[in-house]
């Protein structure tokens, strides 16, 4: 962080160490916007090449966001991120320049929008698909108090692909409130062309003089209904030659672009003439992901969010010599069994590098579906392949599992059909912070009927839970965290037997259960107050949330000893809840700690740093250890 900010002093960044709010974006001089966003960019670059990031997104929105803080006056002015990835040059602008080398770090700037940390972000945002709704409820709040704001949103074409984006769409087309929302192409998926004439259409119908006119014919043309809807039907036919904004119109907004988003002549009298627009307006902007720095361009999923990478050569920091990671023994594991069992069908929401399913597509890459950013379509789409007799497998990060629970509940758990939900990041995530959390997964799910859920205690056990899974006649979820695994020695994938735990270690003086990668570290912990205190105890590893293997459970319990449960995830709710209850019905009357992430969102930081602050590391179950066994 020294080096950078001896930089920002020593005059390598002119314009962009100057810049201390919006209000400095606005006086500089027209032909000093280029010359910025070169050093913007190459600040970002070098700021995220030793911690990482989502790097090709704000690469790809550098000049869309100087043009919307030269135009808009934010905070007044509404300015909505969808996801918030794309925000980093936001914030750049907006005050938080001297700490962006804290980015996802313990105790430093979210890597996402947080209304706790800026007045200039009005939303908070993780998931995505939610900008446009956001801004909308803006919009009405604004008019129900009196408030003269302008209100924007900025959401990718990959956001659209969530229902939550449409249904927005809809419900603020139909209302003809003011708002405008930017939708940022950055993967060509909408308009592969974009030249001179289209940014010569937007110019042109989004200023006054071609709405006046258009407004003054309405209201001639109103008169006489037949004509009315001749001249509004001529008018689409017009733009539908040469714009692909038909969808946005017919949905009640005023559709301008596409234009070059890396363009100030473009963009800047384009969001000039629509910040005086009256009603729903989308503005198509198209940009490059990973503009200006060449891998990220030639790779974008890949430059999409990344680990620390080298500065010169653009090659993320080598993991040679780690044992894989629990996404890579999922996707490579799932990939042998579909080579036997032709029914297994893999599918993602967007995600086909984060949860391996990329490595599943180049063995079998017609039975792996990316349905895009649709979380809910994934699972009753799933629901549906197994009504044909199919395996599907939906791999889904844990926090955003979350958005489809209706479909699991109604659509797969009442069937009680044979759909595998995997669940990537479960439990602390790290640097992603409180939204990419998978908290939630044990609470929300041990809950629901026919459902079998499960947690690998390692990488090879997770193989074996697939194997597990994939024989069962109803529904399945395996939860495993994020990173790599320790190493353990792999077989062939073995089923095991459903609801049983395994017992690891066995003692009189005390009982301990643990949930998943936790009883490694229970194992650690164990194993030293027995070196040192000589105290034996027994240690499960449950291998099973539900069914609860309730007959093992009882058979190590003793009376008025110690019992301890630790677990990944909320304690709210969690399955240390359901073993107190059982352990109360059972007569058990000794000392009870249930570790857990607490009644509050996890920060962000490194995996270690946050399992140690929550006490969820060897070092924190050794010390409820000893304060239960009063030693």
């Amino acid at each position: 962080m020294s080096d950078l900010s001896s930089e920002l002093d020593s005059g390598t960044y002119p314009l962009l160490s100057a810049i201390h709010g919006p209000a400095d974006v606005k006086r500089l001089e027209l032909f000093q916007l280029p010359h910025l966003a070169q050093e913007m960019r190459d600040y970002l670059i070098k700021t995220l090449a030793p911690i990482g990031g989502h790097l090709g997104a704000g690469l790809g929105v550098v000049e869309l966001s100087i043009a919307l803080h030269r135009i808009f006056n934010s905070p007044h002015d509404r300015i909505v991120w969808d996801v918030g990835h794309q925000a980093y040059p936001h914030k750049m602008l907006t005050g938080r320049l001297q700490q962006m080398p804290t980015l996802r770090q313990y105790g430093g700037l979210s890597g996402f929008t947080k209304r706790s940390e800026s007045e200039h972000d009005p939303f908070g945002a993780g998931h995505a698909c939610t900008s446009i709704s956001a801004a909308y409820g803006m919009v009405v709040g604004c008019d129900l108090t009196q408030m003269d704001r302008r209100v924007v949103a900025v959401i990718g074409d990959g956001a659209l692909t969530g229902g939550m984006a449409f249904e927005a769409l809809n419900n603020a087309g139909a209302s003809r409130r003011r708002m405008l929302v930017i939708l940022n192409d950055n993967e060509m998926s909408i308009a592969p062309n974009v030249g001179s004439m289209s940014a010569y259409l937007a110019r042109l119908i989004s200023g006054r003089s071609y709405t006046n006119v258009r407004d003054a014919t309405r209201k001639v043309l109103e008169k006489v209904p037949l004509a009315y809807e001749a001249a509004r039907r001529l008018e689409e036919h017009v733009k539908g030659m040469v714009t692909p904004g038909t969808l946005f119109e017919e949905m009640g907004f005023r559709y301008f672009g596409p234009i070059d988003g890396h363009d100030f002549e473009h963009l800047l009298p384009t969001l000039q003439n629509c910040s005086e627009l009256d009603g729903p307006m989308l503005l198509h902007v198209v940009t490059r992901k990973g503009f200006g720095f060449a891998p990220a361009e030639e790779d974008p999923e890949t430059w999409h969010g990344l680990g620390p990478y080298n500065l010169e050569t653009g090659e993320p920091l080598s993991s040679h010599g780690k044992p894989p990671s629990y996404t890579q023994v999922f996707a490579d594991t799932l990939a042998d069994l579909a080579d036997t069992d032709k029914r297994i069908v893999a599918i993602t929401a967007a995600m086909p590098g984060g949860t391996g399913l990329a490595r599943f597509a180049k063995r079998h890459p017609e039975r792996c579906i990316d349905v895009g950013i649709a979380e809910q379509h994934a699972v009753t789409f799933a629901g549906g392949l197994a009504t044909e007799g199919l395996r599907p497998v939906v791999a889904i990060y844990s926090t955003f599992m979350q958005r489809a629970y209706d479909q699991i509940v109604h659509d797969i758990c009442i069937q009680n059909l044979p759909v595998l939900l995997c669940m990537d990041r479960a439990g602390i995530v790290g640097a992603d912070g409180a939204t990419h959390a998978g908290s939630f997964d044990i609470s929300f799910l041990r809950s629901l009927p026919n459902l079998t859920v499960m947690a690998p205690k390692d990488e090879s056990e997770l193989a074996d839970m697939l194997a597990t899974a994939l024989q069962l006649d109803g529904p399945s979820a395996i939860r495993y965290p994020r990173g790599n695994g320790y190493g353990v020695e792999m077989h062939t994938p073995k089923a095991l037997p459903v609801g049983k735990g395994e017992v690891r270690e066995e003692g009189k003086d005390g009982l301990v259960i643990a949930v998943g990668t936790r009883t490694r570290e229970a194992l650690q912990a164990c194993e030293v107050l027995r070196k040192q205190h000589g105290k034996h105890l027994t240690l499960i590893n449950l291998r099973f949330i539900k069914p609860l293997d309730s007959a093992l459970i009882i058979k190590h319990l003793h009376t008025g000893k110690p019992l301890l449960v630790v677990e990944e995830g909320c304690a709210e709710g969690g399955i240390g809840e359901a073993i107190a209850a059982l352990a109360v019905k059972q007569g058990w009357h000794g000392p009870f700690v249930h570790l857990g992430i607490p009644d509050a969102f996890p920060a962000q930081g490194t995996q270690a740093e946050i399992l140690r602050d929550l006490g969820l590391d060897a070092a924190g179950i050794e010390a409820a250890l000893r304060r239960a066994l009063d030693l």
